[in-house]
């Protein structure tokens, strides 16, 4: 149960202290609860695991992971409210100067414990997907007009990382490294090539929601089609290791003009 309960308190801290405006802030500190501040001073560790949780330091907090940038938070007489996208709010059960507990939104009680180091380190093992040294070929045939026309797609790993973050089993923010891609597309009639360009997926930020395409990898390519006005090819966009992605149309003209739609 304790573990459900800080899923809730840190999944939903993806946005830094910055969505509040100064006046905000200034509207919030003038009924702090200063007393409970200074008691959450310092680094809270679990009560069953003894591993370091986060660390309190003035009006910001830090999370024993690799996410180390420092998310702000307020207290108002026995509620903790930690700013994010949207504000979340918490009831404190207790609150002395070496235990905290806490209820969540959903009911579920968190108990730590303060350590009697300040200098404990954070951080855990970073999975990181290796960049892979070989480049994955695929080709199609299709034939327009009694005419033959092969198109390939070069899809080549690069170093550009796309960092996502997830919840691990105990509940604390992991950071997990992926690599994008970028693809060079060709178009041959027999001998002759007729188009190629590198494909990346910054190409695609006119039909692809930005929230969405910071996270994605270029991940496949495909030629299927060839008619009178040129060749066309269907991307596949997708976030690591899940279900979302985006299929976008690539049109080229006989002149090597590029569309992308969906």
């Amino acid at each position: 149960m304790k573990k459900m309960g800080l899923g809730m308190l840190l999944g939903g801290l993806g946005m830094l202290a910055g969505c509040l405006s100064p006046q905000q802030h200034g509207a919030e500190k003038q009924d702090e609860n200063q007393e409970v501040i200074q008691r959450l001073q310092g680094i809270w560790l679990d009560d069953n695991t003894e591993a370091p949780l986060f660390k309190i330091q003035g009006d910001s907090i830090y999370y024993a992971s690799q996410i180390n940038a420092p998310m702000a938070f307020s207290v108002h007489n026995d509620t903790m409210t930690v700013y994010s996208a949207q504000s979340i709010h918490y009831f404190i059960e207790e609150c002395l100067s070496y235990s905290l507990r806490y209820r969540t939104s959903v009911g579920e009680t968190v108990s730590l414990h303060k350590s009697e180091s300040d200098t404990l380190s954070f951080g855990t093992v970073v999975p990181v997907k290796v960049v892979e040294n070989g480049v994955f070929e695929k080709d199609s045939v299709i034939f327009h007009g009694g005419e033959r026309y092969r198109g390939y797609a070069y899809i080549n790993p690069t170093k550009k990382r796309v960092t996502l973050v997830s919840i691990n089993e105990e509940g604390l923010p992991v950071e997990n490294i992926y690599y994008d891609n970028i693809i060079h597309i060709c178009v041959y009639k027999g001998k002759d090539r007729l188009f190629s360009k590198d494909i990346n997926k910054e190409m695609f930020a006119r039909v692809v929601p930005a929230d969405f395409l910071n996270n994605a990898i270029l991940s496949d390519m495909d030629f299927v089609r060839v008619d009178e006005k040129g060749y066309r090819y269907v991307v596949t966009l997708c976030i690591p290791d899940g279900a979302a992605c985006y299929n976008v149309r690539l049109d080229v003209s006989k002149e090597g003009n590029i569309v992308f739609s969906r």
